[in-house]
């Protein structure tokens, strides 16, 4: 509404003392800046309820009509003013929905409530000018004339009684809408709360570890990092948004929590970071005395089996001591990473020590193990062709079960795995027999039959 009767436009008289109840969560109030929306802009002037001044009073029909026309001009009045509460109610509703919503629904709901704004401009105007139109204090007040205002104050008080309850109905719409507005406004709060309760904790747990001596430099970082979205917490929603606000909440303390929980931890980790040096320093001298072991293995493997069943193992040695220095080297910069209290480059350099140390245990074992499986199939290389056709012969029974004839998906895996065996096999005749050979023909034997196998059970267990 932009005008007041009896008022000149560009002079709108303040909002009524006492506006009536507002809709909507009292934080938006506090704490939003609210969105600029079409809104009634002027209550009803004090000469709209009630006629003023003193006049001169005649009976008769003339009178009668005066206050009848009086009566209509109070009902519309109060029509108008219940209208522009109503219209600034739904306007709070509304903008506790625009605060923390820009779904679809509630841009509907914005322009729903400018396409009522626009109709309610239009119904108080017409109200305003019928009110303006007829002095009812006039002391020549004609009853044709008092009937004639009569009809039309009642007309706008009408209008405006429909479009009232348009606005009802619209409001009635939006509950779904509101409820969830108001209920992330619940939220915010609380979130905000527990943020600030995370930095502190985090900041808490950080000088217990500083005064263990325990350092923490990369999460004292880690949560300065933090102090500009403390900075946007404390500047409120209103400035940065509910919806932002309350993500920011969230992040914050998680973050603040991963650092509280790193912090708290921080003595147990340098406890165990010191039982690893010790232990990975043990561990690399242990693997130092094995690798001067394995040219001796190596030297054997040369003396009595043919050349391929030792060429790969020739650089074990060097490599091994390679890794071990590698290793040590390592250990030393982690011990000095401790030391400066850099927790995560000390973790990064033990595993990489870790590493280098596993790698040369396999290299080193594996000249053991190759040369104690090649005394064996040398000894009885029988034991180890039984053992394979016992596979195959296992696998066959299984193709055939139930059938006549076996599943060429199946036979012809197995056939070929049967010729490949009878030509391992024959690499252990000759002067020099290639065992190492033989061994990784008859694993590779048992490999394929192990695959057949799992594919007949597999296919007969989807066919059940």
């Amino acid at each position: 509404m932009t005008a007041t009767p009896g008022t000149p436009a560009t002079q709108p008289y303040p909002p009524p003392s006492a506006p009536g109840p507002r809709r909507g969560h009292p934080a938006l109030r506090d704490a939003l800046v609210l969105l600029t929306l079409p809104v009634l802009a002027a209550p009803v002037l004090a000469a709209a309820f009630a006629g003023g001044g003193t006049r001169r009073w005649f009976g008769g029909r003339a009178e009668s009509q005066r206050a009848e026309a009086q009566a209509a001009k109070d009902a519309a009045a109060s029509a108008f003013y219940e209208l522009d509460t109503a219209q600034r109610d739904l306007r709070i509703s509304i903008e506790t929905i625009t605060a923390v919503d820009d779904s679809p629904a509630a841009r509907r709901a914005v322009s729903g409530f400018e396409a009522l704004g626009r109709r309610i401009d239009e119904a108080s105007r017409r109200y305003i000018e019928a009110v303006d139109a007829h002095d009812l204090d006039r002391d020549d007040l004609e009853a044709g004339t008092a009937a004639r205002a009569r009809t039309e104050l009642t007309a706008a008080k009408d209008e405006l009684l429909g479009v009232r309850q348009e606005l009802d109905g619209f409001a009635d719409s939006l509950a779904p809408l509101l409820d969830k507005a108001e209920t992330r406004l619940a939220r915010l709060a609380p979130a905000v709360e527990r943020a600030r309760q995370s930095l502190l904790a985090a900041s808490n747990a950080l000088d217990a570890v500083r005064e263990k001596g325990l350092g923490g430099d990369d999460l004292a970082a880690r949560l300065a990092a933090l102090s500009p979205e403390l900075t946007k917490l404390n500047q409120g929603a209103g400035q940065h948004g509910v919806q932002p606000t309350l993500e920011r909440a969230e992040r914050v303390q998680r973050e603040a929590g991963a650092i509280r929980a790193e912090a708290e931890r921080l003595p147990e980790q340098a406890a165990e970071i010191d039982h690893r040096l010790v232990s990975l320093r043990t561990r690399a001298q242990a693997l130092t005395t094995r690798t001067g072991q394995v040219e001796p293995v190596l030297s054997e493997l040369r003396r009595r089996f043919a050349a391929a069943c030792w060429q790969d193992l020739q650089p074990v040695p060097a490599q091994a001591a390679e890794n071990v220095r590698q290793a040590e080297l390592k250990l030393r910069e982690a011990q000095a990473a401790r030391d400066a209290r850099r927790w995560p480059d000390a973790v990064s350099l033990l595993s990489t020590v870790r590493a280098l140390l596993n790698a040369t245990d396999e290299a080193v074992s594996a000249a053991g193990d190759r040369l104690a499986r090649l005394n064996a199939v040398q000894k009885d290389p029988q034991a180890e062709i039984e053992r394979t056709r016992f596979a195959i012969r296992d696998a066959q029974r299984l193709a055939m079960t139930g059938r006549t004839t076996p599943d060429p998906r199946h036979a012809r895996p197995l056939d070929d795995a049967v010729a490949r065996l009878e030509r391992a096999i024959g690499t252990l005749e000759g002067r020099h027999p290639d065992y190492w050979h033989f061994l990784t023909e008859t694993e590779g034997v048992r490999r394929t039959v192990a695959r057949v196998v799992t594919q007949i059970r597999e296919e007969r267990g989807a066919g059940h």
